[in-house]
């Protein structure tokens, strides 16, 4: 192939790169409704909850409103805000001053409030409940040590810690708490917040960190340890909004005002109870809560049958699979070409294609939310990513594979590179390329799964929530299907090579 030649290649894929990239973000767009409200929640319980709870209530004054759980963190959920990915979420005050503006020192509700309001943001007067952090051991290690406040830590280096990811690295966990209480305990560990629970009552760990108005504190006996030196700060619920809400739906931002001071604690932690414990719906939930303490029918909210779950979760899933998969494969194959082609670029190619499938999927799906916020596009495009290392360097293998022979016969005849291309070469290489497709594709089913966490939808939503909630028929829900249609997909590209790679390059090829 001349360089030429090689030049208008690169220009076409370049060009096609740009166009994906035009055509998924208008149809991005085009299936954006700015007429919708969208509210977010954090990755446990009580956010997923109160979460509902305003969502319901918006609905009850007549707005579009969606509502996404299970989001992660609260740097995810709140750069979403930020961005206008969301409308509003549960937040609490000493998330606020000590975690999103750490460093500000920031304390007052009005400091709160002007920083907030810097960022383009606005927060309700509390909820009605507080939700502090605190440490937490089993009643009988605890007693048996005789350790009944976080000093009292400080004699006991040998003991297992293990704490949610998010306070293991927040300014106002872990690091703050080891510093002024001078905890020796060097066996400290990072879960996810529900599992903590599980892993502190098998005796894996000795200590968790816990959320003042959990239900597992009763459930697991759990001690809570007085914070003696009072370093964790008050935990005020709220819900943070964008300011432009209050134009563009009045009628939402007028309801989840109403939710001020009407939370308590003892009601919170029965909410909690009722999901965690008892295997109510946070739907059903908030429903009740909303007709016993203010009065209104908590908006239409679709109840769904497993069958009618899995339908939804299924087309989801094969958007995201789908759309990624044919963007690997256009982008793909061109690159391989131009990897077999170009010694050089090759190598150039080859060895970003691998540094991109070397970055964990979900690092590499949280890489893609500054950019494309939450929802599928960000997904849509780091499975693109993550996609490409089988296709490309299969091509590439494929390709550098004919015989020399081969070659030299298509120019012999007078053929021009790209004929020689698309007649003898592409066809010859045809069995190690579908085979990286079939990888990709595979790969894809399972990695899209992770999708759930910001948004995404597909078999991830169940899984996460299956999580949270300590559900295994929910992560079963997602699991089992996902498990399927990876297997489904190896059976469809076993059958394709089979139907449209001639015998003998199949016989070749194995």
């Amino acid at each position: 192939m001349t360089k030429r030649a090689l030049g208008q290649t690169f220009g076409r894929s370049d060009l096609a790169t740009r166009l994906f990239a035009a055509a998924v973000f208008a149809l991005a767009s085009g299936c954006s409704r700015p007429s919708r409200v969208t509210i977010g929640s954090k990755a446990f319980t009580e956010s997923a909850i109160v979460g509902e709870i305003a969502a319901q209530g918006a609905r009850s004054a007549g707005a579009d409103v969606i509502h996404h759980s299970e989001l992660g963190g609260t740097r995810l959920v709140w750069n979403a805000l930020v961005g206008g990915q969301i409308d509003a979420y549960p937040e609490y005050t000493g998330t606020i001053a000590h975690e999103i503006f750490a460093g500000q020192n920031i304390q007052s509700d009005a400091e709160i409030r002007a920083a907030l309001a810097a960022k383009g943001i606005a927060m309700t007067r509390p909820l009605g409940f507080n939700d502090n952090y605190a440490l937490g051991m089993r009643h009988d290690v605890a007693q048996r040590l005789g350790i009944r406040t976080i000093s009292d830590l400080r004699g006991h280096a040998e003991l297992r810690l293990g704490f949610s990811s998010e306070f293991l690295n927040r300014a106002d966990g872990w690091p703050a708490l080891r510093d002024t209480y001078q905890l020796p305990q060097k066996s400290v560990t990072g879960l996810q917040h529900d599992l903590a629970y599980r892993a502190l009552a098998d005796g894996s760990i000795d200590v968790t960190d816990l959320y003042s108005t959990d239900a597992e504190i009763a459930q697991f006996h759990l001690r809570v340890l007085e914070d003696d030196l009072h370093r964790f700060p008050e935990y005020q619920a709220v819900l943070l909004y964008r300011a432009d809400l209050a134009g563009r739906a009045p009628q939402v931002v007028a309801a989840i005002k109403r939710l001020e001071g009407q939370i308590t604690r003892q009601r919170m932690i029965e909410m909690n109870e009722q999901v965690k414990l008892k295997r109510v719906p946070p739907e059903q939930v908030a429903r009740q809560f909303l007709r016993e303490v203010l009065g209104v029918s908590g908006g239409a909210t679709a109840v769904h049958g497993l069958w009618q779950r899995l339908k939804t979760s299924t087309a989801e899933h094969l958007k995201l699979v789908g759309v990624s998969l044919l963007a690997a494969v256009l982008i793909g194959i061109v690159l391989g070409v131009l990897a077999a082609s170009l010694a050089r670029i090759g190598q150039g190619i080859l060895a970003f294609v691998a540094a991109i499938y070397t970055i964990p999927a979900l690092a590499l799906l949280v890489f893609m939310l500054p950019l494309l916020g939450i929802g599928w596009l960000p997904a849509v495009v780091a499975l693109f990513l993550y996609s490409l290392l089988p296709i490309v360097r299969n091509t590439h293998s494929g390709l550098r594979n004919i015989p020399a022979s081969v070659r030299e016969s298509g120019a012999v005849l007078g053929m021009p590179p790209i004929a020689r291309l698309l007649r003898i070469e592409l066809p010859l290489a045809s069995p190690a390329i579908l085979a990286g497709i079939q990888t990709a594709a595979v790969l894809d089913v399972g990695t899209a799964t992770l999708g759930g966490f910001i948004g995404a939808g597909g078999y991830g939503q169940p899984i996460f929530t299956g999580i949270t909630l300590g559900n295994l028929h929910l992560i079963l829900e997602g699991a089992i299907p996902a498990a399927l249609m990876a297997l489904a997909v190896q059976g469809a590209f076993e059958l394709l090579g089979r139907i449209a790679i001639p015998r003998g390059l199949r016989l070749k090829a194995g």
